[in-house]
């Protein structure tokens, strides 16, 4: 696809993979602690070098082994990948799965529905607001 080029409702949705919702659910599952919706954002703005572990655990203040909880999680979802570097894990952010994700939501929101409009989404400060 062209940047800049509107896609029509089932172009958007065949994209978005809406045909699957279950997996969407599955997703915003796994982000919906506040724990794991804080070491998404950490990921995100670390991206695309992303963090160790002791990095994360230091940044968030989250016991180890609840931590590798949540990094689980995260990982089994997709949400975030892991390589190995040593005696290291470095965890970083899933860009492609976190926008297909926003790719579902946008699909009904902004294109059939027409709920809201992209053009008065505007992003500021960490938070969405309307302009």
């Amino acid at each position: 696809m062209k940047r800049g080029v509107a896609l029509t409702t089932n172009e958007a949705k065949k994209k978005a993979g809406v045909e699957d919702p279950a997996r969407y659910a599955d997703l915003f599952s796994a982000l919906g602690t506040e724990a794991r919706l804080r070491i998404v954002r950490l990921l995100l703005s670390a991206h695309p070098k992303g963090l160790v572990v002791g990095e994360i655990q230091t940044e968030l203040d989250i016991p180890n082994s609840t931590l590798s909880h949540h990094l689980e999680k995260l990982r089994h979802e997709g949400l975030v990948t892991v390589r190995r570097e040593g005696t290291y894990l470095r965890y970083a952010a899933n860009t492609e799965t976190l926008r297909e994700l926003l790719g579902f939501l946008y699909a009904e929101c902004c294109t059939r529905s027409r709920a809201v409009s992209s053009r008065e989404v505007v992003w500021r400060e960490g938070r969405s607001q309307r302009s």
